[in-house]
């Protein structure tokens, strides 16, 4: 079993009740007691791993695995070797995830500077009116500003700037060099290192000696088990607030503009854009390096391509894709369009060069 040393193995759960705590169903009795202990790949998953398949794909590497046990569809037993057990699932891809989090749990949140991440450093900078419930873990160089409020069990990376009055929930993980700032965070609430919450938007007046800044005195709320990546910028609101809901994950290296509202579930891949007092509905899918226009609606349910380019709302439960964005369908048969035209024009410059 290779391992990178950074995750310690688990010390062991049964097939048996990793398939209880999956729901899944174990297709031979006689291996539950099988040991798991990481997760791993199906090409190289060795003793006291488990892994996963979605296809047929996956065949030719079944052929050599060596794996504890594999998660699939009940449609796929057949292609999994007899030696190696299997359990059976509806939803397998979801069910590796969560057996992964069962097995390393300490790779679920940014990575602990010290051994002990229930621990207040005394390195940390903690001004007298913050407020800190129990079991909080602060890291040092960080700094708490006054009157900020931090809840049960959350823990601060080193360096990390809480600013004043900031509010976070329970159970929460701020990573390493991320500032915090004018902003409200709810439970179960993950921000990566060098992340920036809540720093001043982008807003400017035309004025007769040029751009007049326009003073941003909103906030950001940010909603229960939201998830934000790696140097991820979220402005505050000019007078309204910025508002990330419930659920939502957001990739790194993203920006998000001020007065932005995007609903719950959503799923924000790196380098998107998205401009100011933009809505985004619930349920969202933005492709890497997608740019939204601002003051725009995107609806429930919509799925946007990568590199796409939104420059107008899109209705509940669409697809776009392109520069500029358009439904997929349309995207897909006028890039197969070009393709054919540009193909057949170098088809006959080539015959032309050979006559």
């Amino acid at each position: 079993m290779e391992h990178t040393g950074f995750f310690p193995l688990h010390g062991g759960v049964s097939l048996k009740q990793l398939a209880e705590h999956l729901g899944a169903e174990l297709a031979d009795a006689a291996s539950s007691e099988v040991v798991i202990r990481s997760i791993a790949p199906v090409y190289r998953a060795g003793e006291g791993d488990i892994c996963y398949i979605l296809s047929r794909k996956n065949r030719a590497e079944l052929e050599t695995c060596k794996a504890s046990a594999i998660i699939c569809l009940p449609a796929l037993k057949s292609f999994v070797p007899d030696h190696i057990p299997v359990l059976l699932s509806k939803k397998p891809h979801t069910d590796f995830a969560i057996a992964g989090a069962l097995l390393h749990p300490q790779a679920m949140r940014p990575v602990a500077f010290t051994a002990n991440p229930a621990a207040i450093s005394p390195a940390a900078t903690i001004d007298a009116t913050a407020k800190l419930e129990a079991n909080i873990g602060i890291e040092p160089g960080a700094i708490i500003g006054p009157g900020a409020e931090i809840g049960e069990g959350t823990y601060i990376g080193p360096n990390a700037l809480i600013g004043p009055g900031v509010k976070i929930g329970r159970n929460c993980s701020i990573g390493g060099g991320a500032s915090i700032l004018c902003a409200y965070l709810g439970n179960g609430v993950i921000i990566h290192n060098g992340a920036r919450i809540g720093q001043d938007g982008f807003g400017y007046a035309p004025g007769p000696r040029g751009m007049v800044k326009i003073v941003q005195i909103g906030r950001v709320i940010i909603q229960d088990n939201v998830e934000i990546g790696a140097n991820t910028t979220i402005d505050r609101g000019t007078m309204d607030d910025t508002v990330i809901g419930e659920g939502t994950k957001i990739d790194n290296q993203v920006q998000i503009g001020h007065n932005v509202r995007i609903g719950r579930h959503c799923a924000i891949v790196s380098q998107v854009g998205i401009a100011g007092s933009t809505v985004i509905g619930d349920g969202v899918q933005i492709g890497g390096q997608a740019g939204l226009n601002g003051h725009i609606h995107i609806g429930d349910g919509v799925q946007i391509g990568a590199k796409s380019g939104v420059m107008n709302s899109i209705p509940a439960g669409e697809r776009y894709a392109g520069l500029p964005a358009r439904p997929l369908w349309d995207f897909l048969r006028e890039s197969a369009e070009i393709a054919k035209r540009s193909g057949a024009r170098d088809k006959k410059d080539g015959s032309a060069e050979h006559d």
